[in-house]
């Protein structure tokens, strides 16, 4: 259906990929991962035709169809909600588009124009057979939470969040014989990603979606693609099974390499050894043949490193930690919420779930003084330090300072080395460290937000969406942290999977406003509430 030969991308001195070849099936649904940087949006954009290879080809069987989910959220600022989504089939919209126009302004005495008329019919009807494209789009369309009266609304009208929505209609409502997916679940809340599983687990084709969000890549796909050593190895499963057969894999590499290790010492050590006597140079120059063929470089690890992040508080919280009382927000005529209350004890560890829009990152503004509240008081206890990982991290880690420059400015009394240690426990070498604040990726920010939260030793952690940006390892290792942590964390987040590793206690904000307080794990509140 889909195939690579001998995919070459190089940038500079950099290889990206070398000679990638791959057959992708029908009936597969495809989870490319891989470490941040490893090239796994641009093997997408290759298999599109968005960017072509260094060297090599991408073959397509002739007569399918490709969805690509498109990233640009404001290419459709003047369209309408219905016809952003109709967008997606664009041989189905410019045909109805220009049979609409001739309709409403052509000479229908001229057998031209009812000649194309007829064409365009024809192509409607190959396009759309059952003539339920507009049924289709709208049932789309409220499944996404979009209302009926909604539908005709520019896209412009439309929240970051919700235009994003709009793209996942587009491709889905072309229903391609090939769905290359880039990160479909970011900006997605837990509903809208479980109806987004239901819907790609129903698709035919040949499907490759890459996704940091390891429990949709554990619902939705059937293979895995790991983009590791500029090259692609295939494994059948989901990711928790790929990661038992990846360490499986690992560790008997390590074995090998280790062996491997000893042996080469060994003959280096007979060599040296024996090299000048005579009576032994036959044996050393055979034993200099078998060390020639060692290669120990093609016993190759994982290229992957995984974080070490760790939270300690600098001291034991006390038992009045935080009340929250009917706090109250809107923004112009917008009503966020009118009536939150709730009181966290000492050991609870809070997932704050609900829809987009309905106030979760600006409670935590609230609780963190980084928004006036209208009206009603929230209360910290006195023995309470927090540290605040916002949503807009990438927004506030700017500068021309270095890494450690840039952690060192929220508090001088830090000491170099230790600031330096945890930018390492994040995976940046000496180098990285020096380079410049303003030069960092997304997700570099958001490691470097990390490590400056680690610095600051506080018993209270506020995180908001921590996750995106994330690569899977430093989701784990973060999940890891939550759950090890010995303070209180209130923490907004879509990943399932993170929340499962640290929860004991669920908040969900409800679209009125309400809120629904549960003591427990994720996995139980789904089971009494969903």
């Amino acid at each position: 259906m889909l195939s690579t030969v001998n995919i070459v991308q190089r940038y500079g001195k950099r290889v990206l990929f070398d000679k990638i070849s791959i057959t992708l099936d029908g009936g597969k649904r495809y989870g490319l991962i891989g470490a941040n940087g490893a090239g796994k949006s641009t093997f997408l954009k290759i298999l599109s035709g968005e960017i072509e290879p260094t060297d090599g080809e991408v073959q397509i069987q002739p007569s399918l169809k490709m969805g690509v989910l498109s990233q640009n959220q404001y290419a459709f600022e003047d369209f309408t909600l219905k016809d952003a989504v109709l967008y997606g089939n664009k041989k189905l919209y410019d045909a109805q588009k220009e049979k609409e126009e001739l309709y409403m302004t052509g000479d229908f005495e001229d057998d031209a124009v009812n000649n194309r008329l007829g064409e365009l019919e024809m192509i409607c009807a190959d396009e759309d057979p059952t003539y339920e494209s507009e049924v289709k789009i709208e049932k789309l369309l409220e499944a996404l939470g979009f209302p009926a009266s909604q539908h005709n609304e520019l896209m412009s009208s439309l929240t970051g969040g919700d235009k994003f929505k709009i793209l996942l209609a587009q491709v889905l409502f072309l229903k391609p014989d090939i769905l290359l997916l880039d990160e479909p679940t970011n900006n997605l809340d837990i509903e809208t990603i479980s109806w987004l599983e239901h819907e790609l687990k129903r698709h035919e084709g040949t499907m490759i979606v890459i996704s940091h969000d390891r429990h949709f890549l554990n619902n939705v796909v059937t293979h895995i693609l790991d983009l590791d050593f500029q090259n692609i190895r295939e494994f059948t499963g989901n990711y928790d099974d790929w990661y038992i057969a990846a360490n499986l894999i690992a560790k008997q590499a390590q074995t090998d390499h280790s062996k491997a290790m000893k042996e080469k010492e060994e003959l280096e050590k007979f060599i040296a050894r024996f090299s000048a006597n005579a009576s032994k140079a036959k044996q050393a120059t055979s034993r200099q043949k078998q060390l020639d063929k060692l290669d120990v470089n093609e016993i190759k690890l994982s290229s992957r490193r995984d974080p070490s992040i760790m939270f300690k508080p600098h001291r034991d919280i006390g038992n009045e930690v935080l009340e929250v009382s009917n706090l109250a927000k809107s923004y112009a005529d917008n009503r966020v919420f009118d009536d939150i209350s709730f009181k966290v004890e000492k050991g609870d560890k809070i997932a704050i779930i609900g829809g987009n829009g309905v106030g979760k990152s600006t409670l935590l503004n609230i609780i963190m003084e980084q928004l006036k509240q209208d009206s009603g008081t929230f209360n910290w206890g006195q023995t309470v330090t927090t540290t605040y990982f916002p949503q807009n991290t990438t927004d506030i880690v700017t500068g021309t300072e270095t890494l450690y420059e840039w952690i060192q400015g929220h508090d001088p009394k830090w000491h170099i080395d230790e600031i330096r240690k945890c930018l390492g426990r994040m995976l940046f070498s000496g180098e990285e460290q020096s380079k410049a604040v303003d030069s960092c990726s997304g997700g570099e920010k958001h490691r470097v937000m990390l490590s400056k939260m680690m610095m600051d030793s506080a018993n209270f952690l506020v995180l908001d969406e921590p996750n995106n940006h994330l690569d899977l390892e430093a989701i784990v290792s973060l999940g890891e942290a939550l759950h090890n942590y010995q303070g209180g964390v209130i923490c907004v987040s879509h990943d399932r999977e993170l929340i499962d590793a640290f929860a004991n206690r669920i908040i969900k904000i409800n679209e009125d406003g309400s809120i629904i307080d549960f003591e427990g794990d994720y996995e139980s509140f789904v089971a009494e509430h969903e």
